[in-house]
């Protein structure tokens, strides 16, 4: 019986020192120190597939601003060539080539433009005006000077194969109105009849013959 006690009393007395020594070695946690928590594993996140690299060219298209809208080119106009119509009948602009700087011989510029059409095609003011002259020559043929209404331009008309009917120096004109038909007359070509036409400024004389020369092409292809 004693040696059972002895042998209790051993197994007490190990227990006690292995308690003690495990405590040394795992210090329990001070009150103001927090609890261990357990390590949480964050989700993965998924990111979208990315967009493809922007090359210069792009990166370069994108930082530009939008492009201006194509404008029609700026025509000096006379007031009364606003609504000026093509004087030749049946003729659309689209038709219409410009010869305005075109070479005739060696020393000037033709300053008109020439307009095919079949020989007896109508020709018709081009704007209200008057006919300020009617006259022969041997370049031009045929030929009506309109002055418009202010008499600050002329509308020039040669090679006319013949006049409208009643036509006259002094007579006013409407836009529209008739006033001869194409044709050859003068230095033209028979074989290619055609309305020679041309526009030119007044200068403060008013000579039928004389003033500065612009070109009609622009206003008659322009849309307005």
């Amino acid at each position: 019986m004693k040696g059972l006690l002895l042998f209790l009393a051993g197994l007490l007395v190990g227990a006690n020192v292995v308690y003690f020594l495990v405590r040394r070695e795992c210090p329990a946690p001070r009150a103001d120190q927090p609890m261990p928590v357990a390590e949480t594993v964050a989700p993965v996140r998924v990111e979208p597939s990315p967009s493809p690299p922007v090359t210069t060219s792009t990166r370069a298209i994108a930082a530009s601003p939008a492009a201006a809208p194509a404008t029609q080119p700026v025509i000096a106009m006379p007031p009364s060539a606003i609504g000026m119509l093509l004087p030749v009948a049946g003729i659309k602009p689209s038709q219409l080539t410009d010869t305005f700087n075109q070479a005739r011989g060696s020393e000037r510029r033709h300053e008109a433009l020439d307009i095919m059409a079949a020989r007896g095609t109508p020709v018709v003011a081009a704007v209200d005006g008057k006919v300020e002259k009617l006259f022969t020559s041997k370049q031009g043929g045929l030929t009506i000077y309109e002055f418009d209404p202010a008499a600050t331009y002329a509308y020039y008309y040669a090679h006319l194969d013949r006049y409208a009917a009643g036509l006259v120096e002094g007579m006013p004109l409407k836009r529209g109105d008739v006033i001869g038909y194409v044709g050859s007359t003068g230095n033209a070509n028979p074989e290619a009849p055609h309305l020679h036409f041309a526009i030119f400024e007044l200068g403060p004389e008013k000579h039928w013959w004389q003033g500065t020369a612009i070109n009609p092409y622009p206003l008659l292809t322009t849309p307005r």
